[in-house]
């Protein structure tokens, strides 16, 4: 198409567009500007802001913040993977669409898989229960809450249940075994030859860890030497036989759901790397057998910009591990599962959540994950049903397909902000790794509780910033909901479950060849410290003959003298001591039919008080009491006399910090005289010159925005008799 006359004089009556007018800003100039806006704040304490990480945020970052950083001029798919393993990142390979299935029954697992499959999900991940990660049958007198978080798998039967009409060679698999993947690795392959399918197709990640296993559990049922020999057996075996299937599963989120911060969750998972790697060198693995064979999976929290680095960081961390034991390209390639945090997942207002899994799927798609879990919306209240998983599942369908973020690669490549928060956590993280190998190793350093005193600082931290409400959790500490009905909680039949389950395993165990499977068995032990690799062809042959996941398990710990045990590091969440304080209230309305109530004594006219009167409502409906509202008195007697009235068990006096001196005392007498129980508090920190004259008035307390939510409403909680 030619150009007209008239496009050409538009162009060039058009003038060229240069931004020569704008000169341009020098931080110095930026930072002046900044400081007579503050109006008398101290810049360096009020546009600093200081992470969990011990990382100090800058208020803004320039060019020069990047002139140093060793990444910079990094292109993806090169220079230690920073931007991602795959030079055209989610363009050539979308990150796979793991939504967990977690149905206790097998037949019931199949139907929510096969919907999970069938509505978008990319990724089969399937979470086991307690007894099948522990290595037990629901037959077995030691196993408890069959099918707690997951699905219960036994026997052949059980997976060929669980697995019917799902083709497992098209559907990347993504299983947490615990500390061993000897029998899920053995009962997939024994279902895949059963069913005349070739297993060598199937992809993804059967894998255990053991050290993370014994981190958030406490204990193990037999020596880690043993784990380590029976991981080099599935890992040999895995990589002869499926080789696109990984065998380690380095879980960074079970120091995360602890209360670890983005750097100790690193760290720690490095390090566990670290120990499997020289474990399994030991054994006469290579390098670039082992780093094919692992993957690593990382929580998202809730700070989206620290969460993005922190996958950035440990991609390069992990290609300088892999690159220091001698890995090639390939084996520095970091393969990376994540899901939305569990910590940050809050019981009261749970729709939040919706908004938190959001951002936290969103940081993990601009970070670079290969798969993604995005927890349902409801996980900390109850198991998920079809309405939480529909709306989990379409976060990332959104994002992939709505969003178009499989477009950009890298997003977050050029960002001052982000690169230069990249190269701090990673350095950070590199001297926890450090650390620890000069404490002697992971193992050793869980034994001795250094991480689990490490850990245990930052969720102190975090517990005493919420307190205070330096962190805000929206419907929790702040904004609560006071009309919302808590959702329906399922009952859940455990003792069915288990009955269910016991009876199919006695069933199947009935039509077996009793005598031919346990001579499978009894070879096992020898297998497993023989000819690598040997022991998951007779653990395949175990299953085919009738054998059972524990019985299997029962067979490998024969011998095994005693068990290996820590101080477990036990799945917290952030608000779970406010949720705590608002239960106790509940608790108490539903026994006595009362409530801890709470009289505003708002003074002067509404612009006077209401400021107040709307911030200490706030802080009072955190622990769900019930606030006595009104529209202001014109006198203290007045005031005093609805007080008193109330038969509240508190007053808040609310109005302005001009009018306390005046009003202020002899409303707080006039209350203690009438009702010497009636706490009385006033809104807002007190002048230091008139704090004690207040308190000898009789004032107890003052509410306001570095007051200790938590303690002061807990304390009130325990006078009333709630505790």
């Amino acid at each position: 198409m030619s150009t007209t006359d008239g496009e050409k004089q538009a162009a060039a009556a058009m003038p060229a567009v240069t931004f020569d007018e704008f000169a341009p800003t020098s931080y110095e100039q930026w930072k002046a500007q900044t400081i007579v806006a503050l109006k008398g704040g101290v810049f360096e304490k009020r546009m600093f802001t200081k992470t969990y990480e011990g990382i100090q945020l800058e208020p803004i970052y320039t060019m020069d913040n990047t002139q140093n950083l060793s990444h910079i001029h990094s292109y993806p798919g090169g220079d230690y993977y920073l931007r991602g393993v795959n030079a055209g990142g989610y363009v050539s390979t979308p990150w796979k669409i793991a939504q967990q299935c977690a149905e206790a029954l097998p037949a019931k697992f199949n139907e929510t898989a096969r919907q999970e499959l069938a509505k978008g999900s990319t990724s089969l991940n399937i979470a086991l229960d307690t007894a099948t990660l522990s290595g037990l049958d629901a037959t077995d007198a030691a196993a408890k809450s069959i099918g707690d978080q997951g699905v219960s798998l036994s026997t052949l039967q059980d997976a060929a249940e669980a697995l019917a009409e799902i083709p497992l060679s098209k559907h990347d698999l993504h299983i947490y075994t615990g500390y061993s993947n000897i029998s899920l690795l053995g009962l997939i392959t024994a279902l895949s030859k059963s069913n005349g399918q070739a297993y060598q197709n199937i992809s993804g990640c059967i894998g255990a860890d053991p050290i993370g296993a014994l981190a958030g559990s406490g204990r193990l049922p037999c020596s880690l030497e043993e784990l380590y020999q029976e991981l080099a057996h599935s890992t040999v075996w895995a990589d002869e036989h499926m080789p696109n299937m990984r065998t380690i599963l380095v879980r960074g989120d079970v120091y995360h759901d602890g209360g670890a911060n983005a750097i100790q969750e690193i760290g720690y998972a490095m390090s566990a790397a670290i120990a499997y790697v020289r474990e399994l060198k030991e054994r006469g693995l290579d390098i670039q057998v082992i780093a094919k064979h692992i993957r690593f999976s990382f929580s998202l929290g809730s700070n989206f910009f620290m969460e993005i680095a922190k996958i950035r960081a440990a991609r390069m961390i992990w290609a300088q591990i892999a690159e220091a034991f001698g890995g090639d390209k390939d084996a520095q390639k970091m393969n990376v599962h994540a899901r939305t945090s569990y910590f940050t997942k809050t019981t009261y207002d749970p729709y939040v959540n919706l908004l938190r899994t959001t951002t936290e799927s969103f940081s993990g798609v601009v970070g670079g994950v290969d798969s993604l879990q995005v927890g349902c919306f409801d996980e900390a209240i109850r198991p998920g049903d079809e309405f939480s998983r529909r709306i989990a599942r379409n976060t990332q369908l959104m994002l992939q397909n709505e969003c178009n973020l499989i477009q950009p690669v890298d997003p977050a490549g050029g960002s001052w902000y982000i690169e230069t928060l990249t190269q701090q956590v990673a350095e950070k993280a590199w001297a926890v790794i450090q650390q620890i190998d000069g404490q002697g190793g992971m193992v050793k350093a869980l034994q001795e509780g250094v991480i689990q005193t490490e850990i245990a600082a930052i969720l102190k931290q975090r517990f005493k910033n919420l307190a205070n409400r330096s962190d805000r959790a929206v419907g929790t500490n702040m904004y609560p909901n006071m009309t919302e009905q808590p959702l329906a909680v399922p009952d859940k039949n455990f003792a069915g479950d288990q009955s269910a389950r016991t009876q199919a395993i006695n069933n199947y165990r009935e039509d077996i060849d009793a005598k031919h499977c346990q001579s499978i068995l009894e070879q096992m032990r020898t297998a497993a410290a023989s000819q690598t690799g040997r022991l998951l062809e007779l653990v395949v042959e175990a299953f085919q003959a009738g054998a059972t996941a524990g019985g299997i398990r029962g067979q490998l710990n024969k011998d095994q003298t005693g068990s290996f045990r820590v101080e477990p590091i036990r799945v917290r969440r952030w608000t779970e001591e406010f949720e705590a304080m608002r239960d106790r209230t509940a608790r108490y309305q539903a026994k006595t039919g009362e409530n801890f109530s709470v009289f505003l004594a708002n003074l002067g006219p509404i612009p006077q008080h209401k400021a107040r009167a709307d911030f200490s409502t706030g802080f009072m409906e955190v622990a769900a009491f019930e606030v006595l509202k009104n529209d202001g008195f014109p006198t203290v007697e007045e005031a005093a006399q609805a007080a008193l009235a109330s038969g509240a068990d508190v007053t808040i006096i609310c109005s302005t910090d001009d009018t306390y001196p005046e009003m202020v005392p002899p409303l707080a007498r006039l209350i203690k005289t009438g009702c010497p129980g009636m706490k009385v508090f006033v809104a807002g920190a007190p002048a230091a010159e008139f704090e004690q004259a207040y308190r000898e008035a009789g004032v107890d307390d003052f509410i306001h925005v570095r007051a200790n939510c938590y303690q002061i409403l807990t304390e009130l909680q325990q006078a009333k008799g709630m505790s």
